[in-house]
């Protein structure tokens, strides 16, 4: 069966294509001409120039494919220019499920965020209440969440639409890298000196990427699937950190007011000023505010999820990195 993957450039977009092609797909990929290809360059795939933007593009690229992975995002807490991230994440989600639709794709897999599930003041996360605008900080997640509305709405009409809202994922791949791979390449430059008490859930990127396809082998139309695992506070994570690489975790919690107040002259200073991403994105501090933990045991038991040890996933990152050159040492 052919597919089409978007986003197969990116962290999660190429490592759904791998898995794809390992488990017998023949995979398109939408690719913007100026991309960076270093992410599919050992990977078997039909390269299809186009963008989001670009109803016909998308057309051409999803012709004669029976399924759709919607994997592409603008993912970033800041950017220049706030309407292209609405641009992409909610106008360029409507125009891939609507040209997938036109050329007879059965099938498709919208990759949402964990940052569109509502979580409550000290209360786990799962699967059904979706985050108002106001709960939420910053464009990223704020056009995540105006995306999944619209994609629940076209399920409730009929599309044949399956969501899934992975959480943290760590591992290879993470070219950008991504808020999260940010973490880690810091942690390994030696550029985090503190730490706030926050937590997220994670999960191996290669997890992920079988969740998006067993949820298009066996995952149920209209219902969302949040792909995670283990649920680990930013002091655990930086002990496990350390623990792989013998290094020193920082030992200094800093309150989250003074975070705040950091991020705030960052985003001043660095983003309105200079016009560079600010090295404390301030949505980033604003969602630390609560604990990101999730259930995840409605994909491992419907659609049989993979959980591997999350430890290996963060060696998996760090080899990564060093193998590509982000660290040197």
């Amino acid at each position: 069966m052919k597919v089409l993957v978007t986003g197969a450039t990116g962290f999660v977009g190429s490592n759904v294509a791998k898995k794809l092609i390992e488990r017998g797909y023949e995979v398109n990929v939408l690719a913007r001409p100026e991309s960076n290809l270093l992410n599919i360059e050992d990977l078997s795939v039909n390269i299809c120039y186009g963008d989001l933007t670009d109803y016909d593009s998308l057309k051409k690229a999803a012709s004669g494919c029976k399924g759709l992975f919607h994997v592409a995002a603008s993912y970033s807490f800041w950017s220049r220019n706030p309407e292209k991230v609405y641009n992409i994440n909610v106008g360029g989600t409507k125009n891939a499920i609507k040209a997938a639709l036109a050329v007879g794709i059965e099938k498709i897999v919208y990759t949402s965020s964990e940052s569109t599930i509502k979580v409550g003041k000290g209360k786990i996360g799962r699967e059904g209440a979706i985050n108002k605008l106001s709960d939420v900080a910053g464009d990223y997640k704020r056009s995540k969440v105006l995306a999944e509305i619209k994609v629940r709405d076209m399920c409730r009409k009929g599309y044949p639409v399956i969501i899934v809202n992975p959480t943290t994922p760590i591992g290879q791949r993470d070219i950008k890298p991504t808020p999260t791979g940010r973490i880690i390449l810091d942690f390994l430059l030696g550029r985090m000196p503190a730490y706030v008490n926050t937590g997220l859930n994670v999960i191996d990127v290669e997890d992920v990427a079988m969740g998006h396809v067993l949820a298009f082998e066996n995952g149920r139309v209209g219902q969302n699937y949040l792909l995670g695992n283990k649920n680990l506070t930013l002091k655990q994570i930086l002990e496990t950190l350390a623990k792989l690489t013998k290094r020193k975790a920082p030992s200094t919690q800093i309150p989250i007011w003074l975070a705040l107040s950091a991020a705030y002259f960052d985003e001043f200073f660095s983003g309105k000023l200079l016009k560079k991403p600010p090295r404390i994105p301030l949505p980033a501090v604003q969602t630390a505010k609560k604990f990101r933990f999730f259930d995840c045991s409605k994909a491992v038991n419907e659609l049989k999820i993979p959980q591997s040890p999350v430890e290996e996933a963060f060696n998996k990152s760090i080899n990564w990195f060093k193998e590509k050159g982000y660290v040197k040492n």
